[in-house]
């Protein structure tokens, strides 16, 4: 199978030579190059076009931003932000996703092992949805290292029924494509909504900023989740990057725990792990949605909501930017209902007043 080729564009040469390193161990990834600036990319484009760019923000002689903007109205393709984490930075790689890059994830650093090995599958996922994306569906994915399931965060759910309550809870799964996903959902939201509990495979240090970037458009309130954060009417907690998220139940009152622990299902935070937990402390109280993104994530943890008595929500192919994760949740009959992303909160809010 032809390798997916990809450019990498950073003025770093160390940084270049890792991810050169990291992509080159992939079989489905071929790299075909690398630039320390925007023009040098430039120049090597028009001897050969990548299937993905990665790409730095803050470069000399032009900054990724501007580049990416460039590439965008001038000749459109997949572009995967790699940049180091500030608070400042975190504004702009949401910017980033804005102008249309598919994803923003962190540059590895030269630590532990661990964190190279992390960095290594989140990369290569990242490049492959891209390629996946500009194809505008999803690539055969090639198994790679065995991956951890919610078993290594949190017990099987029991037979145990859940009590039915009044109160609803929303878990949100999404991926690749999920930020704008997300803000069209949220934004479609009334102020009354049932409480919402979402995880987004993004980077530590983004989810703040997104958090707040949603808040201030949508009518209900969002916030990067904090451990024991109520889940209450008319708000949506996101889970921290680079932390899991779990719903509890005390009671009469649902809250999050923010826990550390492995990449489960190739994710921290994973969706498996919310929507597991979701199983367990909601049951048939629970709606859950899975919406666009590359891989599997949220599948298992969906069919586990499912069999505890929840109602769930897919999000259509049409309107993904990656059919992964929702075509997964259907294969294993998980999913009630299929609908474009403009009716899914629509759907879910129809569900909550059954």
């Amino acid at each position: 199978m032809k390798g997916i080729k990809v450019l990498i564009v950073d003025d770093s040469a160390v940084v270049r030579q890792t991810l050169s390193s990291i992509l080159s161990s992939d079989p489905q990834i071929e790299v075909m190059g690398a630039a320390a600036d925007p023009f040098q990319a430039a120049e090597k484009m028009k001897k050969e076009a990548p299937d993905v760019i990665t790409l730095d923000i803050e470069m000399p002689k032009m900054d990724g931003l501007t580049f990416l903007q460039k590439i965008m109205t001038q000749h459109p393709m997949p572009v995967v932000i790699v940049s180091s984490l500030a608070e400042k930075g975190s504004e702009t790689a949401l910017k980033a996703l804005e102008y249309g890059a598919v994803d923003v994830i962190r540059k590895p650093r030269m630590g532990t092992k661990q964190f190279i090995e992390e960095s290594k599958t989140l990369i290569c996922d990242a490049v492959k949805a891209a390629a996946s994306a500009r194809l505008d569906r999803m690539a055969k994915h090639v198994k790679a290292e065995p991956k951890l399931s919610a078993d290594a965060m949190l017990p099987k759910p029991s037979s145990k029924a859940m009590i039915q309550t009044t109160e609803k809870v929303l878990a949100i799964g999404s991926s690749t494509g999920g930020t704008e996903a997300l803000r069209v959902v949220l934004e479609s939201m009334p102020v009354d909504c049932p409480g919402i509990v979402i995880v987004q495979h993004m980077p530590e240090g983004f989810t703040s900023a997104f958090a707040k970037r949603l808040d201030g458009l949508c009518r209900i309130d969002v916030k990067e989740a904090q451990d024991n954060d109520t889940v209450i009417r008319g708000r949506a907690l996101i889970a921290p990057g680079n932390r899991h998220m779990l719903l509890k139940r005390s009671g009469a009152r649902y809250y999050v725990e923010i826990k550390d622990g492995p990449l489960v299902s190739r994710h921290r935070p994973s969706v498996d792990v919310l929507f597991r937990s979701a199983a367990q402390h909601a049951g048939k109280n629970a709606v859950g949605v899975i919406m666009t993104g590359m891989g599997d994530d949220g599948a298992r943890g969906m069919s586990e909501m499912k069999q505890a008595g929840a109602f769930n929500i897919a999000q259509d192919e049409d309107s993904c930017v990656v059919f992964g994760m929702p075509k997964e949740a259907i294969k294993k009959n998980a999913v009630d209902v299929v609908v474009p992303l403009e009716r899914i909160a629509g759907e879910a809010i129809k569900v909550c007043l059954h």
